[in-house]
């Protein structure tokens, strides 16, 4: 299993023009085929009168499922091209429909495959992509001479704090990389001499955007 991906949280849309083609490039996060195809057939409809709606996705964590099309331009010169993109930027969970209008001048293959390639960078250059990390959620129990120690060691470690409450002892909600788990505890154990109590809660996803964290269920 894989503990971090990236993927596209905010989809977008960017628009290039080579030789007087219009080339429009839409991306939208998709986690089933299903969502890819219904993607895919909304632009067909929404540019009905376009040259070509040419598509790619990748969905899934690992192993991927992969798929793309030509939509009537020469073949591998749009849809192999568009995938590629995806998976040179490691996108898991990504769609991207390039429609393009024709300007009246052929590009050749070499000029369609950098198009196209273009046109979907910018596309992707115009959405909000994140890194997915697989956590545990920790609870964390202690007296107040053990609270300085354990902010020390969990802001020494880039540890996210999700939230704390101050009563007769103070309790923290954390989250930890899975791979930072075991060392965490070891750490606050070590740090408090044993007097904190560390109790796990559930697993998640997660991603920080804008300075925000994102939780996200188990997939």
């Amino acid at each position: 299993m894989i503990t971090s991906y990236k993927t596209v949280y905010l989809g977008g849309e960017g628009e290039i023009t080579e030789k007087k083609s219009r080339f429009i490039a839409t991306v939208e996060p998709v986690h089933r085929e299903e969502e890819a195809l219904a993607f895919v057939e909304r632009m067909r409809k929404k540019y009905w009168n376009a040259s070509h709606n040419c598509w790619a996705y990748v969905i899934g964590q690992t192993p991927q499922l992969e798929r793309c099309s030509d939509d009537g331009e020469p073949g591998g010169t749009a849809g192999r091209p568009m995938l590629d993109v995806l998976l040179g930027e490691a996108l898991h969970n990504t769609a991207v429909v390039v429609t393009r209008y024709f300007g009246g001048t052929l590009l050749g293959t070499g000029g369609l495959v950098r198009a196209y390639s273009k046109a979907v960078q910018t596309g992707l250059s115009q959405s909000a992509i994140i890194e997915k990390q697989y956590a545990n959620k920790l609870a964390i129990c202690t007296d107040y001479n053990g609270i300085g120690k354990i902010q020390y060691i969990l802001a020494q470690s880039g540890i996210t704090t999700l939230s704390s409450d101050y009563t007769d002892q103070v309790r923290l909600e954390i989250l930890v990389p899975v791979e930072q788990t075991a060392q965490i505890q070891e750490k606050l154990t070590e740090g408090t001499n044993g007097r904190a109590q560390i109790r796990p809660l559930d697993t998640c996803w997660y991603a920080l955007y804008q300075g925000e964290i994102l939780l996200f269920p188990e997939e």
